[in-house]
């Protein structure tokens, strides 16, 4: 069921699309509070979740555990390459990824087959680059919407 669209909704779905990377819920709030934004943070944490199931947010969890959320740029199922220094995000397709995932639902017996698949790496800028810490770590993604 969708959530109808309110002011607030929108205005963290404006937000969100604003933002070139992953953010968290209360970086997102304070921009939008530095920018005359009346909205709760509470109401941004809301708003992100539900962004999230509709799948029109990706989200992912940050090194020490804070789901972090960025605007989905392809409808549908999609996966991403994420580099764990700067946080740049590369949507791809994986379509050899889809078909072995269902190939090996359905050999031990399982139907309706949903799964997440996000690839850590480092991109060209950081593979060249000598900065060490990690800025998002490849970890679970329970806030996003499996397929």
């Amino acid at each position: 069921m969708m959530k109808r669209n309110t002011w607030q909704r929108e205005a963290v779905r404006e937000a969100l699309a604003s933002n070139e990377g992953f953010v968290s819920a209360q970086s997102l709030h304070t921009g939008m509070r530095e920018h005359g934004s009346p909205i709760g943070l509470a109401t941004v944490y809301r708003a992100l979740a539900d962004l999230a199931t509709e799948g029109e947010a990706d989200s992912l969890q940050s090194p020490d555990g804070e789901a972090l959320y960025r605007a989905c740029s392809t409808s549908g199922h999609h996966h991403h390459l994420i580099c764990r220094r700067c946080g740049l995000t590369v949507e791809i397709a994986a379509d050899d990824v889809e078909a072995w995932a269902h190939r090996v639902a359905s050999e031990h017996g399982f139907t309706d087959a949903r799964h997440v698949v996000d690839v850590f790496g480092l991109c060209a800028a950081c593979t060249g680059s000598s900065v060490s810490a990690p800025a998002v770590a490849p970890a679970a993604a329970p806030h996003r919407k499996q397929q």
